[in-house]
C-alpha cells in the first residue's frame, strides 16, 4: 500500500511545519545555536572579537599588598584567599595561579614587611657618625618607625604570632633578626647587638599588647640604660 502522496510544492517530500515558521536542524553542540549561525559574521562581514586578555604583570604584586592590608585588618587567622583576592579586586582565580598555597602568600606577604622595615633600620644605622648616634637611631627607629604606625605594628605583632606555629614564617622572622644585628654590629658589638635586637623586639611586643604603653621618654631611657 502507497503511503500518503508527496506535496507536488515541496520537492523534498517534507511537509511544511504548521507555525510557518522555517525549520533548521537542531545543534547537536547543545548550545541554542543552529549550525548556520556558529561563527557567524557580523553585518560588516567579519567575524565577532574574542575578548582580549587583561595584561596586568604586576598582579602578583598587588596580591602580595593586598595580602599586608587583609593581615593588618582581619589578622592570619582570617586571611583567606577570597579576601585576599576582594582586596585586590582581581579574581579568585588569580590566587592560585600565582601562588601555591596560602602559606607561600603569608610567607611573601611578611617578607616583603620585614625587608621594607629592616631598609629603613638599614639607613638609619649608616647615617649614625658613632655609638651615640646609634643610639639616637635605635630610639627613633622604636619610637618614629615601629611603634609611630599602627598598621606596621599590627602587622609585625602578626608575624611574631604566627611564626612561633610556622616553621616557615620563623625563618622570616630569623632573617629579620639577622639583618637587625647586622645593621647594629656596625656600631656596637655583637653581644651588644643582639641583646640591643631583643630590647626592640620586647618593647614593640609591650606596645601593642599594653593597656598602658611605655612613652617615648620611658623608651628612650630604656634603651640608653642598656647602652650605658
Amino acid at each position: 500500500m502507497n503511503g500518503p502522496p508527496r506535496d507536488r510544492g515541496d520537492p523534498s517530500g517534507t511537509r511544511p511545519d504548521p507555525s510557518g515558521l522555517p525549520h533548521h536542524r537542531s545543534d547537536p553542540s547543545g548550545t541554542g545555536h543552529d549550525r548556520a549561525g556558529r561563527g557567524a559574521e557580523d553585518a560588516s562581514g567579519a567575524a565577532p572579537r574574542r575578548r582580549a586578555r587583561r595584561h596586568d604583570p604586576g598582579r602578583r604584586d598587588r596580591l602580595i599588598d593586598a595580602a599586608l592590608a587583609v593581615i593588618a585588618e582581619r589578622g592570619v587567622a582570617g586571611t583567606t584567599h577570597r579576601e585576599i583576592a576582594r582586596a585586590a579586586d582581581v579574581p579568585l582565580g588569580s590566587m592560585t595561579y600565582h601562588f601555591t598555597s596560602l602559606e607561600e602568600v603569608l610567607a611573601e606577604a611578611f617578607t616583603r614587611h620585614a625587608d621594607a622595615v629592616a631598609r629603613v633600620f638599614d639607613e638609619r644605622m649608616s647615617a649614625a657618625r658613632d655609638p651615640d648616634e646609634a643610639a639616637e637611631a635605635v630610639i627613633a627607629m622604636v619610637s618614629a618607625d615601629l611603634l609611630g604606625s599602627r598598621h606596621d605594628l599590627v602587622l609585625s605583632v602578626e608575624l611574631y604570632v604566627a611564626a612561633a606555629r610556622n616553621p616557615a614564617l620563623r625563618a622570616v622572622t630569623q632573617a629579620w633578626m639577622a639583618r637587625s644585628r647586622r645593621a647594629l654590629e656596625r656600631h656596637f658589638d655583637a653581644t651588644t647587638a643582639r641583646e640591643l635586637d631583643a630590647l626592640i623586639e620586647g618593647l614593640v611586643l609591650h606596645s601593642a599588647l599594653s593597656t598602658d604603653p611605655m612613652t617615648p621618654e620611658q623608651i628612650r631611657h630604656a634603651i640608653l640604660r642598656h647602652l650605658r
